[in-house]
């Protein structure tokens, strides 16, 4: 019988190392975006027109990131909770013989669920963060011929 659990719980295990290369990914983005935060907003001061505005801009481009992963971080870590009820479960019904075979299907299914949407969160945060990069026009000069 303990056999067949830890069959059972490899699949919700291999989802739980998948989430924390994703935790581990998301970390080093939100890392890189708090640096960023950090230098724009030592410049914010002492800037004032244009460049004040661009200023600006980027920081709430830099905000909106900020939000977005630390959304998705929470949906990550929500996620490897369930996989985690998900695990004790099996056990706890392969142990003690009780049939919560649906429970942990549901937690398992709630887990996959929030793994999706922070997926999403973290498709979002790319999509922002190429907004980020993208060099303003003002910078290309383009009504010059080079």
């Amino acid at each position: 019988m303990i056999v067949q659990t830890i069959q059972l719980a490899l699949t919700p295990v291999f989802v739980l190392v998948a989430i924390g290369n994703i935790l581990n990914i998301l970390s080093s983005r939100l890392g890189r975006v708090v640096d960023r935060a950090r230098t724009l907003q030592d410049r914010h001061p002492a800037t004032e027109g244009p460049e004040h505005d661009m200023i600006v801009s980027e920081l709430r481009l830099v905000h909106q990131r900020m939000t977005l992963i630390t959304k998705a971080v929470r949906m990550m870590v929500l996620s490897g909770l369930a996989i985690g009820v998900t695990v004790a479960i099996l056990f706890l019904s392969g142990l003690g013989g009780f049939d919560w075979h649906l429970a942990a299907a549901l937690t398992f299914l709630a887990a996959i669920l929030l793994l999706l949407i922070a997926m999403v969160l973290f498709l979002r945060e790319t999509q922002v963060a190429a907004e980020a990069l993208r060099i303003p026009t003002d910078y290309l000069e383009l009504h010059r011929k080079i």
